[in-house]
């Protein structure tokens, strides 16, 4: 089992390298430009060329069954968990099979809401996520925690 973070824009790096540590696994901080590296731990940095979407890229063509990704990007949620891993967001909220349709049908009706504000001379800003909390951080290292200790127990 592996961990792959999104890193660029990933607000729990540091709770995610706690996690690994205390089970002694491998963490691939994937990334457009350099970030710094724990000294202590597993924790490899994968640093990707400028291109559109290669740190996802290099995600959903690594990841495998039994691998778990933290990101917020809902497409490349969808690409993990068509390759049997699973995919956490920042703010603790499991992507899973049966969620993961919604999410993406939210996404892309925000898109469209968006280019018709834009279009109708607005700004297209129709508000975002709420900020990141210490609630959030809090949720996200008990989903973490849980998914480590399934996949122990199940494989996958």
């Amino acid at each position: 089992m592996d961990i792959y973070i999104d890193a660029d824009a990933c607000p729990v790096k540091e709770e995610t390298f706690k996690v690994a540590l205390r089970y002694d696994l491998k963490v691939y901080l994937v990334s457009n430009a350099p970030l710094r590296v724990p000294a202590e731990g597993r924790v490899e940095l994968v640093v990707v060329t400028d291109g559109f979407d290669a740190a996802d890229d290099w995600i959903a063509e690594s990841i495998g069954v039994g691998d778990i990704c933290i990101t917020a990007d809902i497409p490349l949620a969808k690409r993990c968990l068509e390759k049997g891993a699973r995919a956490i967001g920042p703010k603790g909220v499991p992507f899973t099979p049966n969620s993961i349709g919604s999410a993406m049908a939210m996404r892309s009706l925000m898109q469209d809401l968006r280019e018709i504000a834009r279009a109708e001379g607005g700004p297209g800003n129709l508000g975002g996520p709420a900020p990141f909390a210490k609630a959030d951080r809090s949720k996200f290292l008990q989903e973490l925690d849980k998914a480590v200790v399934a996949i122990r127990r199940t494989g996958k």
